[in-house]
């Protein structure tokens, strides 16, 4: 698998470079000129690492208002921010990440340690002894996170009682039912979402999938970009 993250990422970073030099220069000269954002997070084994992405936050977003939970119209989002969240191309920069070792192209989402207090700690520990992907079951699911918590007052709440117990579950789900063809199979899932699809298929194509509670249902079903 070390093969083919090497390969896609090398091969991404080579194609995505006119759109890298592009954003970059946009970030440069607009907001407060950060063009990457890094941020530790928990990878494999427990290891920490530090993810890069595309800024599209102020700098200090993560001691201001809800901290590492964003909602779709946080104010912490940058004007340019919004666009690149929406397109998933604040993403895109993690590619330096598989290319580094720290992540793989598809695997279970990496979280900051305060994001993890909802999990299992038996589940977690299973989950760690994945390399953490830039997409991946979870990922493609709740695609619509940011949406989804923009609905509650506390979003912090409903994060660590619901969406954080919930996404262990799909990510557990991956874990036990790991194989090249499967990731080939999310990869195209993952452009599927991106490009508009419903999550609603996702659960066609996976017939075993855990299944949200009646509430979290309601809202992965409804909301939309």
């Amino acid at each position: 698998m070390r093969f083919i993250d090497l390969c896609f990422s090398s091969l991404g970073l080579i194609i995505l470079l006119p759109l890298f030099l592009a954003v970059a220069i946009l970030l440069k000269f607009t907001g407060e000129g950060d063009i990457f954002y890094l941020q530790e997070r928990i990878g494999l084994n427990g290891k920490t690492f530090f993810i890069i992405k595309f800024a599209t936050m102020l700098r200090n977003s993560p001691n201001i208002g809800s901290g590492t939970i964003t909602s779709k119209n946080d104010s912490r989002i940058l004007p340019v921010g919004k666009i690149l969240r929406k397109t998933k191309i604040n993403e895109l920069p993690q590619l330096l990440n598989v290319l580094f070792g720290d992540m793989s192209i598809i695997g279970p989402r990496p979280h900051v340690e305060c994001d993890l207090v909802g999990v299992e700690h038996d589940k977690l520990k299973e989950i760690l002894l994945f390399k953490p992907g830039i997409s991946g079951l979870g990922s493609i699911v709740l695609r619509d996170e940011e949406a989804i918590l923009q609905s509650f007052e506390d979003g912090r709440d409903f994060y660590d009682t619901v969406l954080a117990p919930y996404k262990s579950q799909l990510e557990l789900w991956y874990c036990k039912n790991y194989s090249i063809y499967l990731n080939i199979i999310l990869i195209f899932a993952t452009i599927f979402v991106v490009c508009g699809g419903g999550v609603d298929k996702i659960f066609m194509l996976f017939k075993n999938l855990p299944k949200p509670n009646r509430e979290l249902s309601i809202l992965l079903f409804s909301t939309k970009d």
